[in-house]
């Protein structure tokens, strides 16, 4: 499989079914574009019912004698994948921004970030380690460990093609299961591009897999009898519908949904720096993150400051292709996105807020067809317009003004999501009183994208989340693994049984 730009030389991305890239017995394929240019550079292989039944046969067979493997030698495949990442960063990064449009900076932070994710499976001998109790009762021990669930699927969103897939996979690799990555269709190249190093770095064949396919491929994964477990992140509806399919057959579920991050601007807010990483934190990526700032929730007489200072930065920020290293910002997605995005905007003028930046016009010089939405800015945003009811997953930052600390936390609280939110302040009381009060699962200081590190956990609440496991950190170990408990007794004499009816305990 390769990958380009060029228009005039379209490829073929085709899966990774035990360990060799294949097209499989399918026919159907689909398109793969550049949102910076418009133009198809790929057909995409999507997998037939055939090509689902092989991978989760090979995975099956794989997780039986990898399971078995040692820590140690699971641990130093995991140390050369991530020296393979490093090594390969440029490279994955310019696949990354040729599918996904993000610029080549923001390509290579995602990496970045997923390599962390790697770093905390290669110790995940420490998180594995069990717990032994001697002499429970007389001449009885018990001990406890844990164990793969077997063979697991990953399903993940186009806005992070590695760093998504590396919270999940790297940790049930590590943990003794077999993964089958169903990426994107929208930009699959990554998620081939990893399966490769993960063969290079020495990964048994069938161990991770990258299958390709839509609704009828996510579906195979719901409802097949051999998968023992889900990982999903994507949008709200899809999460719950993957949640309840796939525990509806009884296997383990984690699916992140989507969000409506806010950030609320205290008066006595350092302006300057909050204007600094709120920009950042609605308009990196084009605002395709779940993590994104989406609201704004300024407090008091903070909102006339922190506008005029956010409308400053937006005017500032460079558009264009996302190999083009000024480039602050690159594409959305798709023209169905870009399209929705102009119309929410368009709802929200048309409701009576005041559209103070615009970026529905956008044209990116060389680049006309390409899917560009610039910063938008919306003031006086009220609750029951689109552009604060609805996910937007563009560049667009909606103000909305409120009075109190009060009644910011009553916003955010009300509001379906709970992924992460963050708060602008100088007032330690504040600050803690906003952290305990929220309802919402990761919680920023100063701070605009609360991602936590590797040996935390992600993961929101409320709509943002079904089942009870954040991703990767302690909650992804415990996701892919069963724990077991067991009472041993070796009688020093076979005469020594001191069998009783009473159930005993001592």
């Amino acid at each position: 499989m390769s990958t380009t730009t060029q228009a005039t030389a379209v490829t073929t991305i085709n899966h990774f079914i035990n360990g060799t890239e294949t097209a499989g017995e399918g026919s159907n394929t689909q398109p793969v574009y550049n949102p910076a240019t418009g133009e198809v550079t790929a057909n995409l292989a999507l997998a037939s019912a055939a090509d689902l039944a092989a991978t989760v046969a090979a995975a099956r067979t794989a997780a039986d004698s990898w399971g078995d493997t040692s820590i140690a030698k699971r641990t130093a495949v995991l140390f050369k994948f991530r020296e393979l990442l490093v090594a390969n960063t440029d490279a994955l990064a310019r696949i990354v921004t040729s599918e996904h449009g993000k610029v080549l900076s923001d390509a290579a932070g995602e990496i970045g970030r997923g390599i962390e994710v790697v770093e905390y499976a290669c110790g995940i001998s420490q998180s594995l380690k069990g717990e032994f109790s001697d002499q429970v009762s007389t001449g009885i021990d018990v001990f406890s460990f844990r164990q793969p669930l077997g063979v697991v699927a990953g399903i993940t969103p186009f806005n992070f093609p590695v760093m998504v897939p590396l919270w999940m996979a790297p940790v049930a690799i590590a943990a003794g299961n077999a993964f089958i990555l169903k990426p994107s269709e929208r930009d699959p190249s990554a998620a081939v591009f990893m399966a490769r190093l993960f063969k290079e770095a020495g990964l048994p064949d069938g161990v991770f897999q990258v299958l390709h396919g839509g609704k009828e491929t996510v579906d195979g994964l719901l409802n097949h009898p051999d998968i023992d477990g889900i990982s999903f992140v994507g949008s709200t509806p899809i999460a719950k519908y993957v949640h309840e399919t796939a525990t509806a057959n009884g296997k383990r579920v984690q699916a992140l949904g989507g969000a409506k991050n806010h950030a609320v601007i205290m008066p006595d807010a350092d302006m300057e720096l909050a204007a600094d990483h709120l920009t950042a934190a609605a308009f990196g990526s084009a605002g395709q993150r779940c993590m994104a700032i989406s609201v704004a929730v300024a407090v008091g007489s903070a909102a006339d400051v922190l506008v005029d200072k956010l409308v400053a930065r937006a005017n500032d920020i460079k558009v264009s292709h996302g190999l083009d290293a000024e480039a602050d910002m690159g594409p959305v997605i798709t023209p169905a996105s870009k399209t929705r995005i102009e119309k929410i905007v368009g709802e929200a003028a048309e409701a009576g807020a005041a559209v103070i930046v615009d970026g529905r016009d956008l044209v990116v010089a060389d680049h006309e067809n390409g899917f560009f939405v610039g910063p938008t800015i919306i003031d006086k945003v009220k609750r029951e317009m689109t552009a604060y009811t609805e996910e937007v997953f563009g560049p667009v930052l909606a103000v909305i003004r409120v009075d109190t600390l009060a009644e910011a936390i009553e916003v955010v609280n009300a509001n379906p999501y709970g992924n992460g939110t963050a708060i602008f302040t100088s007032n330690g009381a504040d600050a803690r009183t906003y952290t305990r009060k929220v309802h919402v699962g990761m919680v920023g200081v100063n701070i605009p994208l609360p991602v936590p590190v590797a040996w935390h956990s992600f993961g929101g609440w409320k709509n943002s989340l079904y089942g009870e496991h954040h991703i990767y950190g302690p909650d992804g170990v415990r996701f892919y693994t069963r724990g077991k408990a067991v009472t041993q007794r070796w009688p020093e004499h076979k005469e020594d049984s001191n069998a009783s009816f009473a159930f005993p305990s001592n």
